[in-house]
């Protein structure tokens, strides 16, 4: 078993295993490059590209994951709703999902196999290109953040539209989180069937919610979500924005919580218990001076005291003006330094 699998059941370590999100992206060179040539979404679909996409952070950083390039939006095709990246914008939902109508006309099921077939197949054409101690991280959006994006229509600064929904037809919304959640179970089994060694759910707008709403709204929906999911692979769960939600995260599922850089790891890992964490420096950490970097990387390695069921990350997506040298320097001391410790 690798060192990054041992992280993730609690299980010792030589040192602690370091991934980044979205460490395949446009600060790499390589991946620029691409981009002249193919749209975002053609990357995707593309499994031998996806796939070259996915190893370039192994070969150049040396990480102790991979994950596969792919977007969390994707999964909106087979349900029926349309979306498209609007050039310096994001993505943008088509027809946004806002009324009890707008809900039944969303897919009730999906063959993730089938109609998102280009996915499962990036994941086998990657396991062939990875090394035997590299595994290979699946992933999803959570119910929350894809409602959040289909009833917005996009990115949003106060959820304005998916508050009107949930709280004014709980109905609609249980139906529509209930789509989701059933369309990313099939999604996230699919991958590991198809060779993801490990899973992530992203639930990157939830830190826009109490933890009553949390409870009340999307908890229930989590914890059948995680009953339905493969258990022959750990998986993470991963969320942002207000760390007063971890213990409920924790409670709803999930092998490792997921910590943004808003927390301490050290107490927010006593708080949370018998749990394997992940993260969590401030992505913005990299345009530091090396000697600050360290002294960073170094407070959240010292919150984790050598523990076992740390995962190394930043606390959340790796920015397009970082640099490969400086993320590479990240990942050489995060090994070379959690190794002093054991």
């Amino acid at each position: 078993m690798t060192e990054f699998l041992r992280a993730c059941r609690r299980e010792p370590t030589s040192y602690t295993p370091i991934w980044l999100m979205r460490q395949a992206g446009r600060y790499q060179p390589e991946y620029r490059a691409l981009r002249e040539r193919y749209s975002f979404v053609e990357l995707c679909k593309k499994p031998e590209l996806a796939a070259e996409v996915t190893l370039l952070p192994v070969q150049q950083l040396g990480v102790d994951a991979a994950i596969i390039f792919a977007d969390i939006l994707l999964i909106l095709e087979p349900l029926g709703i349309g979306f498209h990246f609007a050039k310096d914008d994001g993505p943008k939902i088509d027809k946004p999902i806002r009324t009890p109508g707008d809900v039944n006309a969303v897919a009730s099921a999906i063959d993730s196999d089938e109609s998102l077939g280009y996915v499962m197949q990036a994941i086998r054409n990657t396991r062939s290109g990875l090394p035997k101690d590299v595994p290979l991280i699946g992933f999803a959006g959570a119910p929350f953040t894809l409602a959040s994006y289909v009833i917005e229509g996009g990115g949003s600064r106060d959820y304005m539209h998916t508050k009107a929904l949930m709280f004014g037809d709980e109905g609609a919304w249980n139906a529509l989180m209930e789509k989701l959640r059933n369309a990313v179970a099939n999604y996230l089994n699919a991958q590991v069937r198809a060779g993801a060694q490990a899973l992530q759910l992203f639930d990157s707008w939830v830190g826009c919610l109490s933890p009553s709403d949390y409870e009340r709204y999307v908890a229930p929906h989590m914890r059948k979500l995680f009953a339905a999911i493969d258990k022959s692979v750990p998986v993470i769960h991963f969320g942002t924005g207000n760390p007063a939600l971890y213990p409920l995260m924790k409670a709803a599922g999930g092998d490792v919580i997921g910590l943004d850089f808003r927390s301490e790891l050290g107490p927010t890992w006593d708080a949370l218990g018998e749990t394997a964490v992940m993260g969590n420096l401030d992505p913005y950490s990299l345009l530091a001076p090396l000697p600050e970097l360290k002294r960073r990387v170094n407070h959240v390695l010292d919150g984790a005291c050598g523990r076992a069921g740390h995962i190394f990350n930043l606390g959340h997506g790796i920015f397009p003006q970082a640099s490969v040298e400086r993320a590479k320097a990240l990942v050489d001391y995060v090994h070379e330094q959690s190794s002093r410790q054991r």
